[in-house]
Order: C-alpha cells, then sequence, then structure tokens
C-alpha cells in the first residue's frame, strides 16, 4: 500500500518508540480476531490446495493426437517400404489415440478428476480397471512397447495377406491356458506343423479345421527339438463357444520385403488395423482414400481380423476434431459407440481389414457410402 508522506515536522508515531501513545491512530475493534481469520483463511487454503495436488486412483481419459499413416511423424515417414515398389498416396488414413492422466505414469489429482467430470468429453475410470494393481510406470511402458511391435507386424502380416503376397508364419506354442485339452501332449516352445494334415500357416487354418470337426478329436504335429510329434487333441470350447486347443500361440514371420513403420511416444495395440490400411495403400497404385480424410482405429490379427480397443468415444472426438469424415470403427465396440457419435462424422463398423479396405474404397472413388455397415442399438 503507497503512503503519503508527513507533514513537513511532523513525526510518525509508530516510527518512535518514545512517542506519545495517545497520538498513535487507534486500532480496529477485534483487530486480533480478524488476524487470526485471516491466518486460519490462508491455512486452510494451504491445505486444500496440497490436498488437491495429492494423487487419487482415478484415470482421466481424453483425445489425444491423429497420426497419418500415409503421411510423416515430424521428419520421418510413418511407413516406409524397401525392396518392393511403393506408391506415394495422398490423403489421411489416420491412427487415433488417447491421453491417458493417471496411474503409474502419471498420477491424477482431484484438479484432474473434477476438471474431467465438468467435461464431457473426456472419460474417468477407477485405476484398477486400466492398470492392475502393482503395475509400476516402467512395466506400462514396457507392455505398450511390446503390443504396438506386435501390433505393426501383425498389420504388415494382414496387409501382404489382402493383397495376396505370401509370406512366412510359423506358430510356436508359447502356453497353455487353464484345464487345456492339449496339456501333457503340447509344450511350450513347440512349431505347429500342421493340423488333421493342412499345413498351419496361419491362426485361421486352426480356427478353420476345429469348427469343421465340431469338437471332434483332431490330429496336431508339432515340431519339438528337431522331432516330429503327432499327438490327438479333443478341443473345448471358450467363452465365445469357438473350439480351442487351449494353446497360446506366438507367431514368427518372414516377409518377402522390409516395411518399417515410425511413431514415437505411441504404445498399445490399438493402431494395427490403421498400419494395415496405409501398407495396403502404399502398395497399391493410385490413391485409395481418394484424397479424403478417414480415420480409425482396432487392432488386427495376421489373418485381418479387427479387434476391440478403449476409449472409442474420446478417438472418435479427437478424430472429428482433425478433420477426419469417416471413422472405422471395430465392430466388438459398437456399444461403445452409440450415443457418443460427433456430428459430421460417419462411423462405419468392420471386422476385418478386407471390410475397412472397401469402405475406404468406396469412399475414395465418390460412391454413396450411406450403405456401408454401422453401430445400432440393435
Amino acid at each position: 500500500m503507497l503512503t503519503s508522506p508527513s507533514p513537513e515536522g511532523s513525526v510518525d508515531p509508530r516510527q518512535t518508540p518514545d512517542a506519545d501513545p495517545s497520538s498513535a491512530p487507534a486500532s480496529p475493534p477485534g483487530g486480533s480476531r480478524y488476524m487470526i481469520m485471516i491466518v486460519s483463511g490462508l491455512l486452510a487454503l494451504g491445505l486444500g490446495l496440497g490436498a488437491a495436488a495429492l494423487p487419487v486412483p482415478y484415470v482421466v481419459e481424453s483425445a489425444g493426437p491423429t497420426f497419418n499413416t500415409l503421411g510423416q511423424d515430424g521428419d520421418k515417414q510413418v511407413i516406409t517400404i524397401s525392396g518392393r515398389e511403393s506408391f506415394p498416396a495422398k490423403g489421411n488414413l489416420d491412427l487415433t489415440t488417447v491421453v491417458m492422466t493417471g496411474g503409474p505414469k502419471s498420477p491424477a489429482t482431484i484438479f484432474d478428476v473434477f476438471r474431467a467430470w465438468l467435461d464431457k468429453s473426456k472419460a474417468i475410470y477407477p485405476e484398477e480397471l486400466i492398470y492392475p494393481k502393482g503395475t509400476t510406470a516402467e512395466q506400462t511402458v514396457q507392455q505398450g512397447e511390446i503390443a504396438m511391435e506386435t501390433s505393426q507386424e501383425n498389420a504388415v502380416a494382414a496387409a501382404l495377406r489382402e493383397l495376396d503376397i505370401p509370406f512366412e508364419q510359423r506358430l510356436t506354442v508359447a502356453g497353455l491356458s487353464d484345464a487345456s485339452p492339449s496339456a501333457g501332449k503340447v509344450q511350450d516352445g513347440d512349431r505347429l506343423v500342421s493340423i488333421n494334415g493342412k499345413p498351419v500357416t496361419s491362426m485361421s487354418v486352426i480356427q478353420t479345421e476345429l469348427s469343421a470337426g465340431a469338437g471332434a478329436p483332431a490330429t496336431v504335429v508339432v515340431e519339438r527339438n528337431g522331432s516330429v510329434v503327432t499327438e490327438t487333441v479333443t478341443p473345448t470350447k471358450n467363452s465365445n463357444d469357438r473350439y480351442v486347443l487351449g494353446v497360446l500361440l506366438s507367431s514368427d514371420f518372414t516377409f518377402p520385403f522390409d516395411v518399417k513403420i515410425s511413431l514415437d511416444n505411441v504404445g498399445g495395440p490399438s493402431a494395427g488395423m490403421m498400419f494395415a490400411l496405409g501398407i495396403v495403400d502404399s502398395l497399391t497404385p493410385g490413391d485409395m482414400t481418394g484424397g479424403k480424410h478417414v480415420a480409425g482405429t482396432g487392432t488386427i490379427t495376421a489373418d485381418g481380423a479387427v479387434g476391440a480397443i478403449g476409449g472409442i468415444a474420446q478417438k472418435m472426438i479427437g478424430a472429428r476434431d482433425h478433420g477426419a469424415t469417416m471413422f472405422l470403427a471395430p465392430a466388438a465396440n459398437c456399444a461403445d459407440v452409440v450415443g457418443h457419435v460427433p456430428d459430421g462424422l460417419q462411423v462405419v463398423k468392420v471386422e476385418t481389414l478386407a471390410d475397412a479396405t472397401t469402405a475406404v474404397e468406396r469412399l475414395g472413388s465418390g460412391k454413396d457410402t450411406s450403405s456401408l455397415p454401422t453401430c445400432t442399438n440393435n
């Protein structure tokens, strides 16, 4: 506060120890009480702010950036093909992301959760629904990187299979499920050679044979430590009503040319389908999109099956905000799509890479896209 100078020759009694007390200005009534109240209020405010900054066991999910699989991430091309002719493509095939606030990497605060509660474009989840208890930040990063690497390999395989370009896929047993019908017959490290006499060149071969057999015993041939072993396994049904051998399989691919995918600071498997679409477009003359702006999400298997992902409501918002007019959504996510589609965005339901390719080609050729499958309440 600024004060006026004292009149010439006068003395400010508050500055002079031997001044006459009677000349000092009177203190306001209850001044000490007011000071205590002010100090108490400031302390309460400080405690409140401190408490609000403490981590809470929630995760806030919001729309993240999008990346054009036909374009660049910084100064690097997202998809680079060497050893085979490729074709620069125009338009956008955007993969979509979400930003997660909370969990082991970046704990959420009360402020974060309160702001998200006021913002309908964001979602709030209990932390244990997203991250298993005890998961560390390092484990989260590592799991995301592994999932991303696997999705990229599957994307290359799915794209080549879509284009009928041959490659080699070896399926190796990585473990057995609980109460597996293959227990005692198939071991970790076994490479599947054939089933019912059909060479195992992909997962779909196994699924087709088991489905055709409708639960009948299957003849399974594996390679184990350089030797061929033949076993008979009676499949069981899983929770999806499919016949299975009860084995966990890992894939090892040998491709006829190199496909490199460069994308920093993005983890997880949900970009698989869009990577595969970008590879298909890059290996095909012309522009699949016709210069249009398409976005999407979904996991991909080497056989081209599109799987469910998380955060699709936020991803649709991110897609629309970055200019997309069509969004490709996994059929398995339809329950999360209905009622959350942003204005101006057409959402197409896809189950396979072939479905996604058909939708993009129809849009790119200027044909009517209103008949493409969409998510409904039914």
